[in-house]
């Protein structure tokens, strides 16, 4: 086994471990929760940013692998970071589906201690809505019968704007003195409505959210001006 040392990278120093791998975290990059965790040695690494598809390390194979090579469910790589002791890698991704080989989103599925399995990590606060705009994505091939969801998305876009004006009246009725808790509720009523919106134009919330960052430390008024609105 070789010596534990610093491998230059680039520009960067990765201290890789007696068997010259480093351990790559891989998190979302729209909520940020941990979807996944293993090994990389400077080749993995270097096929990474080459290719821009988390590739790891086999421990138990003894070779490299990229993440969805049979699946599909590859990770794509907006940026990878070097943690301050150099040992620990974090990859930035986008998932083209289920990070875990069960089929869960995260690998980290199970909960201490009670053992509850649900989604894994929530990440973000607000990444609860990517998770509703997936329960709305899933409702597609539901009985209309049985889910509102559908029956939205089967009666089109007219029935969907009719939906969406009714609960932005409620919110508008409830925003300027009603009770806080009927302030959220009408507002929860009115994003839900608004992402059913979203699927059925086959528009991924997202691409709202990347707009919105494109936006950090724009003004308003200078924002309405580029897109020519008063």
């Amino acid at each position: 086994m070789v010596d534990r040392k610093l491998i230059a990278f680039g520009p960067m120093d990765v201290m890789w471990d007696e068997r010259g791998l480093a351990p790559a975290v891989a998190v979302d990059a729209t909520s940020g929760a941990v979807l996944m965790v293993a090994w990389m040695n400077a080749e993995a690494l270097a096929a990474t940013l080459a290719t821009g598809a988390a590739t790891f390390f086999s421990r138990s194979r003894g070779r490299l692998w990229q993440k969805g090579e049979t699946s599909g469910n590859v990770l794509r790589v907006r940026e990878a970071r070097l943690d301050c002791d150099g040992d620990t890698i974090l990859l930035v991704v986008d998932a083209a589906g289920p990070a875990c080989h069960t089929g869960k989103p995260s690998c980290f599925f199970r909960r201490f201690p009670d053992g509850v399995e649900d989604d894994g990590p929530r990440g973000a606060p607000a990444a609860v809505l990517d998770r509703v705009a997936r329960v709305i994505d899933e409702r597609r091939s539901a009985s209309a019968e049985k889910s509102y969801t559908r029956s939205l998305l089967d009666a089109g876009t007219a029935k969907i704007l009719a939906k969406i004006a009714e609960e932005h009246g409620e919110l508008a009725a409830e925003l300027p003195a009603g009770p806080p808790a009927h302030v959220v509720h009408e507002t929860a009523d009115l994003l839900f409505h608004v992402l059913v919106g979203l699927a059925a134009r086959h528009i991924p919330v997202a691409e709202v959210w990347a707009e919105l960052e494109r936006r950090f430390g724009i003004g308003g008024h200078d924002e309405k001006a580029a897109r020519g609105r008063g």
